[in-house]
Formats: C-alpha cells, structure tokens, sequence
C-alpha cells in the first residue's frame, strides 16, 4: 500500500528539482578542506598520467620522462595551487596575504634552523648505524659538494611545491577543529596517499620494488609527519623551516644515504627511516604531550578549518 501524495510533497519535489545545484566555488567556500585534499590529489594524478604511462613506468606510451620532468608538474599543480586558489575563493586577498606571509617567515631563532638542517639528517644518520649494525661508510667528496645546491634545488622544487599546501593551508585549518596529534594523523596518511601513482615510476623503484616500500613509505609519513607538525608549530608557524625539515630528508636520502650505508639494500633503506620517523615522531608526541608545540591558531582570520 503507498500514501498518497499531498500538494505539499509535490510542490517540496518540484522545488528540490527546481533548485539549482551549488556551483564549484559555493562547495570550496562550504567545504573548504575537503575541496584542497580532493584538488590537491586529483590535479597532481592528472598531470602526473603521462610520466606514469611513459616508458620509465608502465610503459603504455612511447615517451621516455626523467623524475623531475615527469613529477614537478604534477608536483606544482597538486598542493600549492590548490592551496591557492582555495585560499582565494574563501578568503580573498586577506587570506591570500597571510599565505603569503607565513611563506616569507624566515625570522625564527637559529636553533630551529639546526633542528631542521642538522638534526633532521642527524636522526637519519642514527637510523642507518642502528639498521647497519654500525657499518658506516665516509660519502665522497662530490656527494659532499653536491649537498648544499641539491638542498636549495628540493627547496624551489619538491619543498615549495608540497609544503604551501600540506603544512601551511591544511594543517592549521586541521588543528582548529582536531588536536594537534588528531590534525597530524589525519594529513599524514592523505599527504602519503598523494604520493601513490608515482609508486608506479622509477620514482618509486617501479617496477623492481615491493609492495612494502609503499607500505614503508606511509609509515615514514606518518611518523615524520608529526615532526614536521612540531617543527611548524615551534616555528610560529614558519614555512621555510617546515620546507628546510622535509627537504633536508630528500636530500640525505638522494646523496647520502647510499654512500654511507651500502649494506642496507633493496627496500630495506625505506624500512629503516621509516622506523627511524615513527620513532621520532612517538618521542615528540610523548614530550610534548600531544601538543606537538601547537599554542592555538595564528595568523588565519574568520572561521578556521570549516
């Protein structure tokens, strides 16, 4: 048996039918953070379509990309465009000035500048004597040169291309409705996902490695992931530092680690910083009790994170 229909039912259907569907830029204002982490992963999967369909990947396309032509676009299109122009559908110039101005923080204590450029490479420098048993090699002396302009390179690429978007669009937005600890797991796992399609490049030993370097990947983010909170928050909320943090991973694991660690091979290297990251991070969620040094929002104006 149905129930009949009212005048009233029809004229709330006709009206549901009739009403026009919310344009993009009223879902960004509405749902800003979901909008960034759904741009920030679909325009860097997009772009990244012929590196992973080249000849140095699956090879469906007679095209041969190396890493960097193959990943920058993608790279720069994903997290800081995104940030950028969500950002500007939802604060306008306002927002985009304060953007712009955590991006230029330089001015931090000089200690934060050894956390980030020494200890970051430090801690790696453990991680890899703890998983060769203590076997340790000296890097050449062109690995050495090599270091400071590879670091500013990560900086202008991989660092300025995912950090405006991971650490300083999302991550305060998260931490205005989560706690820190609650924030930093949430975008550890997204900030990995992002990273999936290129598991099907050289760019990540495809197609000589496993499953579990991805799977050694995701832990990696995770834990460094909630170092990186720390450093961001510490920092006043400094994206350079948080730039400097990340880069100075990249750069170690490049040049350095090979060098200096050749018994630790195959997937085993992302193994060991994986463990090496979880470990750092659960020593700084431990002491500084959850809060990851987060002293309540900064700089962002009207409502935060909604």
């Amino acid at each position: 048996m149905t129930v009949a229909e009212t005048p009233t039912d029809t004229a709330t259907a006709i009206t549901r039918r009739l009403r026009p569907r919310p344009r993009p830029h009223e879902i960004i204002r509405r749902h800003p953070l979901p909008a960034f982490f759904v741009l920030a992963n679909l325009l860097s999967w997009i772009a990244w379509t012929p590196y992973v369909l080249s000849e140095t990947a699956l090879g469906v396309l007679p095209v041969t990309l190396n890493s960097i032509v193959g990943v920058l676009p993608g790279a720069y299109l994903g997290p800081i465009f995104s940030a950028f122009l969500v950002t500007a559908v939802t604060e306008g110039r306002a927002g985009i000035r304060s953007w712009v101005r955590r991006l230029l923080r330089w001015r931090v204590p000089g200690r934060w500048y050894a956390v980030a450029l020494l200890g970051v490479p430090g801690g790696m420098l453990l991680t890899g004597l703890a998983f060769s048993g203590g076997e340790i090699h000296a890097p050449s002396l062109m690995a050495l040169s090599m270091y400071v302009p590879l670091l500013l390179f990560q900086f202008v690429t991989t660092g300025l291309a995912e950090e405006p978007g991971w650490r300083d669009f999302a991550l305060p937005r998260l931490q205005d409705r989560f706690s820190p600890l609650v924030a930093s797991m949430i975008l550890g796992p997204i900030w990995a996902l992002w990273h999936f399609p290129l598991f099907f490049t050289e760019w990540g030993g495809y197609p000589d490695a496993s499953w579990t370097r991805a799977t050694s990947f995701l832990l990696f983010c995770l834990g460094f992931n909630l170092v990186m909170t720390w450093i961001f928050n510490r920092t006043g909320q400094s994206l350079p530092l948080a730039i400097l943090a990340h880069v100075s991973v990249n750069t170690f694991a490049s040049l350095m680690w090979d060098e200096m660690f050749p018994g630790i091979d195959g997937d085993g290297w992302m193994y060991a910083l994986a463990v090496g990251a979880l470990v750092a991070g659960a020593a700084v969620a431990v002491l500084t009790r959850g809060r990851l040094g987060y002293r309540g929002p900064l700089g962002y104006p009207g409502r935060l994170g909604r």
